[in-house]
């Protein structure tokens, strides 16, 4: 099954700003919501699944985010899932109720994903776990996030010639389009001066070239096509793939598996077949469609370098062409593709259950035409990507 088929409906979109509040998940997730339900024109009683995207720092209520959620807005019966794949975990929710409107299950879905972030890089939390791969990765190679991305940053200096003033182009990009949205963290421009004055975090990274961590929440309506054709919805944003893909391994004698973050391998090979180019693949696959046919994208950038990294491994353009794209003004607003029109992690932070909601959220607004000062151009087609530990993939394809 393919194409129409398998898509379903987005009927509503909702978030909760992004910053450093002070409050609970559970909070920010309610706000997200109760604007996403009245952006679909549903009382909370029309909904027949609840998928929660976890969130393993807030205790019992984030391990059982779907049923912390019900039980928020007021137990009225629906079925209830909690979902956890680290900074897929997004993906993965809206994977669930995809699963669930596509089988049957459910006409409409409300999927949430909210955090209320620690300050500093993420930790492994729980205290020691020789069988978390964030735990072995800093025990064993010393290497924080900060000092991982620097790692990656530093490859792409040395195999591609990419240099610290392409990185920075890449936040003020960024911060240009955060300056306009309304949910991010940061919305002040940057210029490149301000990049290169901001403290070095791990070299060649200066603090403007990572992402914080941050509050927030976001969450969408889904629902059935034949649904949101009786609710008076002709033409919704359709979600056509997810994309919930593991890695391929062994693919040669250098790779490390589970030892970073993205769960990537580490090769000489200066065009490896990486884990987020499987990711877009499968995704491209299974909507049927290819980069070419793209309006947009939103990804992961953790870092400045990583989302040259994602460039590539999208297919936007050739292996070490990222910077060249960049450069380019392809990936700009008012660009051929623009790339993190939102603002991208750069002018949100990590918010980790809910940032790959948050990508789908603006997919939305951006096909509907909704996005104000940011709205790419006739948009009709774009993809998120992002990926978690152990090997999660994340990416979805909304078209309208």
């Amino acid at each position: 099954m393919t194409g129409d088929g398998r898509d379903v409906a987005v009927l509503g979109a909702g978030m909760h700003p992004w910053g450093k509040w002070g409050r609970g998940f559970v909070e920010y997730g309610m706000v997200a919501a109760r604007a996403a339900l009245a952006d679909a024109g549903l009382d909370w009683p029309a909904i027949g699944s609840v998928v929660g995207a976890n969130t393993v720092r807030s205790g019992y209520p984030g391990q059982v985010a779907g049923a912390t959620f019900a039980r928020a807005l007021g137990w009225q019966g629906a079925r209830v899932t909690s979902v956890y794949a680290a900074c897929a975990s997004g993906a993965q929710a809206i994977n669930t109720a995809r699963t669930q409107i596509l089988a049957g299950l459910a006409d409409t879905v409300l999927v949430i994903g909210a955090d209320a972030a620690p300050k500093g890089f993420f930790a492994p939390v729980g205290g020691d776990r020789p069988d978390d791969p964030d735990w072995l990765r800093f025990r064993l190679l010393g290497a924080t996030n900060p000092a991982y991305f620097a790692l990656w940053a530093r490859r792409r200096m040395a195999v591609y010639g990419d240099t610290p003033e392409q990185f920075a182009r890449v936040k003020v990009k960024n911060a240009a389009a955060g300056a306009a949205n309304p949910y991010a963290r940061y919305r002040t421009a940057v210029t490149a001066e301000d990049v290169a004055a901001s403290p070095v975090v791990a070299d060649p990274l200066r603090l403007l070239d990572i992402c914080a961590t941050s509050d927030g929440a976001a969450a969408l309506v889904l629902s059935s096509m034949d649904f949101a054709r009786r609710q008076g919805v002709p033409r919704p944003v359709r979600i056509r793939a997810v994309s919930t893909v593991t890695p391929r391994y062994p693919r040669t004698a250098l790779d490390l598996p589970d030892i970073a973050t993205d769960s990537a391998a580490a090769s000489l090979d200066p065009e490896p077949d990486t884990f987020r180019a499987a990711i877009a693949r499968a995704a491209y696959e299974e909507a049927g469609l290819g980069p070419e046919d793209l309006s947009l994208a939103e990804v992961y950038d953790l870092s400045t370098s990583l989302e040259l990294e994602w460039y590539e491994d999208l297919g936007l353009c050739g292996a070490g062409e990222g910077a060249k794209l960049l450069c380019e003004g392809a990936t700009t607003l008012g660009g051929r593709l623009p790339v993190n029109p939102s603002g991208g992690l750069a002018s949100f932070g990590e918010a980790v259950p809910a940032q790959a909601i948050a990508q789908v959220c603006e997919l939305t607004w951006q096909l509907r035409g909704l996005a104000g000062e940011r709205q790419v151009a006739g948009a009709r087609a774009g993809i998120t990507a992002n990926q978690g530990l152990f090997g999660h993939g994340s990416s979805v394809i909304a078209v309208r």
